[in-house]
């Protein structure tokens, strides 16, 4: 049964931004948090990198393979159940004084679990040097979200190298985050999206030209070769950008809107890997799985909304990862998708939840269960090496629909039952849909 979203959501008619009121993630102030802002399987590896070979100006350096990861991931056997994936993502990932960023490094890290950081490439770019930036169909320096102060670029530097050298991913949230007017990302071509890219890498790979600073560690990782994937603003412009994601070698992309809990396919040869539409706790709509999205059904347009509130909807929005989590794990297992930024919005209780979801779905895992807390680079190196019909037979199962016969008669001989292969399936274009998300 296709699964409904509330209207004001992401991935609905024309006129959910206005229902919204929020303008993605140009509401926020440096003081508020930056705006827009374990393994496929096993026991992971511990190994520590190689001597550091420095590329470039010294910002970046190759330091061999990235330490703390998964084992080799494996094809489903037949009639085996598939693992539970669980994809916790960071947009924007820079850290100004508020403590996030370590804060859910150290979740992670408790948990033995990974994440992807989507960086933009603005938070590593002083303000100083801001017309080093030229935006497409925007002025040079021009950005929707604010450039971050010497010392926050500083702690975002520090941040993004403990967490690959922790195992986390680091993609790309791109750069200048526009979200509306004839600038929007939506408007822009193949061709604006590789300047775009260019960019928002010669940031990250040349931080040490454009602060001038010698007093910090370069990078751990060549970003040509790190950067596999990324999530655009607002969930704008992805039938655009694929192309040029395809031509970059990029494995997958976190930009589809308004998706839904069943197994992935791909568009263009790209993994499409969407934010889900999940069940809102209390209510009989569904909600994008957004911290954005679930803000924005409770506050509408305030991310200061009077305190009494927080309780209750700090337990709501838990309840509801929870339930999204949950209703995959106990059907269809498709892998769930969350999104979150560093922020503060009403009283933090947004983070409170994100980390109480992650908690009790950690704690699944402990037990000895399938379930695994993994980067999207991670999930996509899993489904890589699962035969397409397996792949195909997933994708049969709806939403909340369990495999008919338990799993181990479900996937028991899919040879010859499955019509469609992975790598062939969803090549045709989609709307995009409008609407908002921050």
């Amino acid at each position: 049964m296709r699964s409904h979203t509330r209207r004001g959501m992401l991935g609905l008619g024309a006129g959910a931004a206005a229902a919204v009121g929020l303008a993605g993630c140009g509401t926020l102030t440096p003081s508020d948090g930056p705006n827009h802002a374990g393994g496929s399987g096993g026991k992971r590896s511990g190994s520590t990198p190689h001597p550091a070979r420095p590329l470039g100006d010294g910002s970046t350096s190759f330091t061999g393979k990235q330490p703390h990861q998964p084992r080799k991931p494996e094809p489903l056997e037949p009639g085996q159940t598939p693992p539970q994936f669980v994809i916790f993502s960071w947009d924007g990932a820079g850290e100004v004084g508020n403590g996030l960023f370590p804060r859910f490094l150290d979740l992670a890290k408790r948990h033995e679990a990974h994440m992807t950081f989507f960086l933009s490439g603005l938070y590593l770019l002083p303000e100083s040097k801001k017309r080093l930036y030229d935006p497409p169909n925007n002025p040079r320096g021009a950005s929707d979200i604010g450039y971050l102060t010497d010392e926050h670029v500083r702690a975002t530097l520090t941040n993004v190298r403990r967490a690959w050298l922790e195992g986390h991913e680091i993609g790309t949230h791109f750069n200048g985050h526009f979200c509306s007017g004839y600038g929007t990302v939506g408007n822009w071509t193949p061709q604006q999206w590789r300047s775009e890219i260019d960019q928002a890498k010669s940031f990250v790979k040349e931080w040490r030209t454009n602060t001038g600073w010698t007093d910090l560690p370069a990078l751990p990782f060549d970003y040509d070769k790190e950067l596999v994937g990324g999530r655009t603003p607002c969930l704008l412009g992805q039938n655009n950008l694929l192309p040029t994601a395809r031509e970059l070698g990029w494995r997958y992309d976190a930009s589809s809107p308004g998706g839904r809990q069943i197994w992935p396919e791909r568009r263009q040869g790209i993994w499409d890997l969407p934010l889900q539409a999940i069940p809102m706790s209390g209510h009989s709509f569904e909600v994008l799985s957004m911290d954005y999205n679930l803000l924005a059904n409770q506050s509408v347009n305030s991310t200061n909304a009077p305190a009494h509130n927080y309780p209750a909807w700090r337990q709501q929005a838990s309840q509801t990862y929870i339930a999204g989590f949950k209703r995959a794990y106990e059907t269809n297992r498709a892998p769930f998708f969350v999104g979150n930024h560093f922020e503060q919005w009403n009283g933090g209780i947004y983070m409170d939840a994100v980390e109480e979801a992650f908690t009790y779905i950690a704690r699944e895992k402990e037990k000895g269960e399938d379930v695994r807390l993994v980067s999207f680079r991670q999930f996509a190196d899993w489904l890589d090496v699962q035969r397409p019909e397996v792949l195909a037979k997933l994708r049969t199962l709806d939403v909340g629909q369990q495999p008919a016969g338990g799993w181990k008669e479900f996937l028991k001989d899919t040879s010859k039952s499955a019509g469609q292969s992975a790598g062939q399936s969803a090549e045709e274009d989609s709307g995009e849909g409008s609407g908002q998300a921050a």
